[in-house]
């Protein structure tokens, strides 16, 4: 899949959220104030955190499909990942700022019984943010996109943020009272370790960690299938936003030419990047072969 194709799906998958969630946002915000209910006001905040952060992604993702140039040769795929860093970041000062609220009501014993119209808003909204999950996710994993992933996990969250809404409404229409408040603060811890999960494998990405041994055995496999290679000396993986960059060294017969020796790199060049679409370059660096070393 070509960069531009790419960029287009996720575009198309971001223009939805965002319309998906401001209406979610308002919907969820008049519903819940005019019904009393504190989780789904905290939700509806929860939304416009979500559409707050597709935004962000949008412009992210506008940035990282920027062609290279002369002060960024290796493109500007790294912008995706940082996105996914500010979106993780959003969603935990959004669990910081509802679970405050949550104890703020719960200290002050100040809880009004929610009507029965949040009920149906908080069903609405879990069918709409799990049908927006899924759309995100199959499209993120189809364009290889951390960041599209990342935001797919927001309407997952968002979802589940809508049955503890949901919970807490029903119990307090039925005495319990202290569900609300209680809901909305279980909402703010699965925000929160949304945040931190989608945080961590950012950071991960920045720091150039390796991809599975997996992944590694595959490539391994491909390299040393190619005619010429004898030995595989040193293989990195290097993630670089969406796309992963190869340090490869091999070994050839001593008695190549140079020209011969080339050949056999171009040769492995090629057969890895076919491997997968989102490996950006391969560097191959050139050894003679010797059985005793």
């Amino acid at each position: 899949m070509n960069d531009e194709v790419r960029f287009q799906k996720a575009k198309k998958v971001s223009l939805v959220s965002i319309i998906g969630n401001l209406l979610l946002t308002i919907t969820k915000l008049i519903a819940g104030f005019f019904a009393g209910s504190t989780a789904l006001v905290a939700d509806a905040f929860h939304s416009a955190s979500d559409l707050i952060g597709t935004v962000i992604l949008l412009k992210g993702m506008q940035i990282a499909h920027q062609p290279a140039d002369e002060n960024h040769p290796f493109g500007h795929h790294r912008a995706e990942t940082i996105t996914s860093e500010i979106l993780a970041v959003i969603l935990m000062i959004t669990a910081a700022g509802i679970g405050y609220e949550g104890i703020r009501i719960l200290a002050s014993n100040n809880i009004v019984v929610p009507q029965a119209a949040a009920v149906y808003v908080a069903l609405l909204s879990i069918a709409a943010k799990e049908g927006m999950f899924r759309y995100s996710a199959k499209i993120g994993n189809e364009i290889n996109s951390d960041a599209i992933i990342a935001d797919a996990w927001h309407h997952r969250s968002d979802a589940f943020s809508s049955i503890a809404a949901l919970v807490g409404i029903v119990g307090s229409r039925f005495g319990m009272t202290f569900m609300d408040p209680v809901a909305a603060l279980f909402v703010a811890l699965l925000i929160f370790r949304a945040g931190i999960q989608i945080y961590r494998k950012a950071v991960s990405t920045l720091m150039d960690t390796a991809p599975s041994d997996d992944k590694l055995k595959e490539l391994m496999d491909v390299i040393i299938a190619v005619d010429g290679v004898k030995q595989v000396d040193d293989l990195r993986v290097r993630r670089y936003g969406s796309k992963m960059i190869i340090d490869l060294k091999i070994s050839v017969l001593p008695e190549l030419t140079v020209e011969e020796g080339h050949n056999v790199a171009a040769r492995t060049k090629v057969k890895v990047l076919e491997t997968d679409d989102s490996i950006q370059d391969v560097l191959i660096h050139v050894n003679p072969y010797y059985k005793d070393h």
